[in-house]
C-alpha cells in the first residue's frame, strides 16, 4: 500500500456544516433503519474472515504476475458469482520482478575476530536490479540523510555500498500518526538508490521502514531514474542497520551484498469488478474496494487481503439481508497496487467518460485493525450530509469524520477525477510492524474487529448508493509521488 499523509480537517461526528448541506440530500427513516440492519449483519458475521482465511493460508503470497495472484483473481471472481454479481475481469498489463537469492554478510570490521564474518538480515526492495551472481564486495557508507550523503560527495561514495540508517518515528506511530511516521522513512526506500547512484555507490541499503523490529526486513517498491545507472537495492533489518553504523563509525566496513531478482516480460493482471446492480440509479456507481495483490515475503492478510474481504462481505451483507440498494454497488479486488497503481489507473482510463457517474469510491488499505471512523476525500460538506451516517456508526465506535484532498490508495485515481474517495480510519499504531514483512499473516487480524470494519464500509456503501443526490464531485491536484 501506498500510505498518503495529508493535512486533515477532524469534524464531530454530529456537527452539520452550515449552510453546506442541500436539505433535499437526506436519507430517508427508512434507508437509515437500513443501515443499522446492515451494521448488526456485519458485526454477527464472518463471511469476510473465511474470505480472508482462504486468500491467506490457502493461494498464499500474491506477487503481481505470480500464479498466487492469478489463482486469488479467479477466487474472488467465482466467490463473487456466487452471490449473484455481474462479474468481469479487466486486464491489466503488469510488471513481473521475481525475487532471487538474498544475502548480505559483513566480511571486514573493526574488531574482527580472524576471519569470521556476521550475517546480516536483508531483502530486495521490489524493482531492484541484480548483482553479480557471485555478489558485490564493497566498503560500506552509513549516513542517515540525504542531505548527510551529498556531503559526503563523489569521492567518499564513489565505488561503495550506501547504507541509510534513518530510523522510523514509533513515538510518533504511537502517538496515531503511523502514516505521518512512514512518509518520512519511505523516502529512503523509493529514492535512495537514485541518490547512491549519482554519487557513485554500487548498491543501496536502507533500514527496514517500520517499527517492532525484531529484525524484520521490510519490502516495498524502490524508483530508478532515466539517465542514472541502476544500482541494487535492498532493505537492511532495522537492528543490522543499526550495527552497520556502529561499526563505520569506528572504522573501515566491507559487505558482501548478494540480491540477484529478475524482472520478466509484462504480465497480464486482472482487475476483478463485480457489481450488484441498483434497483433505481445502476448508472451510478458506488465502489468498495481493495488490492488483491501482496508483497512475497508473507501473505498479505493486513495488506491486503483484509480490504478485498471486507469489500466481498458488503456485497454478501446486502445480498443476505434482502436489502435493494438504489444505486450499483460495485465490488473491485484492484490489480498490481504495490507496483504503483496499475489496476487503478487502468480502471480510470477506461471507465473516465463513467466517472461523473461514480457516487464515491471506498478502499480498505491500512490494515484490519479496529475503526474510528471514516476518512473523507472530497469537499468538506459531505461530512454534514454524512453526519446521521456516522451517527450510526459511532454505536460501533466509528463516528468520527475526517476531511482531507483524497482517501485510500487505488481510489486516488478516481479523486483526481473527482470522484468522492472515502476510507475507514483505523487503529495503524501496529501496522507497520508487519507491513510488507514475513509477518504479515492471518494471525495478525482481529476477527471482532474485522466485522467492525466490514460494518463501517458496509454502512457507508449503502448510505452512498442509497442517497437521493450523488455527493459533489471536485477534481483534486495529482500527489507527487504518481507523476
Amino acid at each position: 500500500m501506498r500510505a498518503v499523509s495529508t493535512l486533515v480537517l477532524t469534524l464531530c461526528a454530529c456537527t452539520l456544516l452550515s449552510g453546506r448541506q442541500a436539505p433535499s440530500n437526506v436519507l430517508s427513516e427508512a434507508d437509515l433503519a437500513a443501515l443499522r440492519t446492515l451494521q448488526s449483519a456485519a458485526l454477527a458475521s464472518d463471511y469476510a474472515f473465511d474470505r480472508l482465511a482462504h486468500l491467506t493460508d490457502s493461494i498464499g503470497p500474491r506477487l503481481a504476475g505470480s500464479p498466487g495472484n492469478a489463482a486469488a483473481v479467479q477466487y474472488v471472481a467465482s466467490e463473487l458469482r456466487k452471490l449473484g454479481l455481474d462479474v468481469q475481469l479487466q486486464a491489466v498489463q503488469v510488471p513481473h520482478w521475481v525475487r532471487g537469492d538474498e544475502r548480505a554478510d559483513l566480511v571486514a570490521y573493526p574488531g574482527q575476530a580472524g576471519d569470521a564474518a556476521q550475517r546480516l538480515v536483508v531483502t530486495a526492495l521490489g524493482e531492484s536490479v541484480a548483482t553479480p551472481p557471485e555478489g558485490i564486495t564493497a566498503e560500506v557508507v552509513a549516513v542517515r540523510s540525504f542531505d548527510e550523503l551529498e556531503r559526503l560527495g563523489r569521492d567518499r561514495v564513489a565505488g561503495r555500498i550506501v547504507v541509510f540508517n534513518q530510523p522510523f518515528d514509533q513515538r510518533l506511530a504511537e502517538a496515531g500518526h503511523a502514516d505521518a511516521a512512514y512518509g518520512q522513512s519511505v523516502a529512503y526506500r523509493s529514492g535512495g538508490a537514485v541518490a547512491a547512484a549519482r554519487l557513485g555507490a554500487v548498491a543501496s541499503l536502507i533500514r527496514s521502514v517500520g517499527g517492532a523490529e525484531y529484525r524484520l526486513p521490510h519490502t516495498g517498491g524502490t524508483s530508478y531514474a532515466e539517465g542514472v545507472t541502476r544500482i541494487p537495492a535492498g532493505a537492511l533489518s532495522a537492528e543490522d542497520a543499526a550495527l552497520v553504523e556502529r561499526l563505520a563509525a569506528r572504522g573501515p566496513v566491507r559487505l558482501r551484498l548478494v540480491l540477484t531478482p529478475r524482472t520478466l516480460p509484462d504480465a497480464t493482471d486482472h482487475n476483478v469488478i463485480g457489481d450488484l446492480r441498483g434497483s433505481e440509479r445502476p448508472d451510478e456507481v458506488v465502489v468498495v474496494s481493495g488490492h488483491i495483490d501482496s508483497w512475497d515475503l508473507a501473505t498479505g492478510a493486513i495488506d491486503d487481503a483484509a480490504g478485498v474481504a471486507v469489500a466481498m462481505e458488503v456485497a454478501n451483507l446486502v445480498k443476505r439481508t434482502g436489502l435493494r440498494p438504489k444505486r450499483t454497488i460495485r465490488v473491485v479486488a484492484w490489480a498490481a497496487e504495490e507496483p504503483g497503481l496499475f489496476g487503478s489507473r487502468r480502471y480510470v482510463k477506461e471507465f473516465a467518460a463513467d466517472l461523473p457517474r461514480h457516487a464515491g469510491a471506498i478502499e480498505m488499505d491500512l490494515g484490519a485493525a479496529h475503526p474510528v471512523g471514516i476518512e473523507i476525500g472530497g469537499a468538506p460538506s459531505i461530512a454534514g450530509v454524512l453526519a446521521p451516517v456516522a451517527a450510526i456508526l459511532q454505536e460501533s465506535g466509528a463516528g468520527l469524520l475526517r476531511t482531507s484532498e483524497l482517501a485510500g490508495s487505488d481510489v486516488i485515481a478516481l479523486g483526481i477525477g473527482g470522484v468522492p474517495t472515502f476510507a475507514p480510519i483505523q487503529d495503524t499504531r501496529r501496522y507497520f510492524d508487519y507491513h510488507h514483512t514475513p509477518a504479515d499473516t492471518l494471525d495478525k487480524v482481529d476477527r471482532v474487529e474485522l466485522r467492525e470494519n466490514a460494518a463501517a464500509i458496509s454502512v457507508l456503501a449503502y448510505a452512498l448508493a442509497s442517497l437521493p443526490e450523488m455527493l459533489p464531485h471536485t477534481p483534486r491536484p495529482r500527489p507527487d509521488w504518481m507523476k
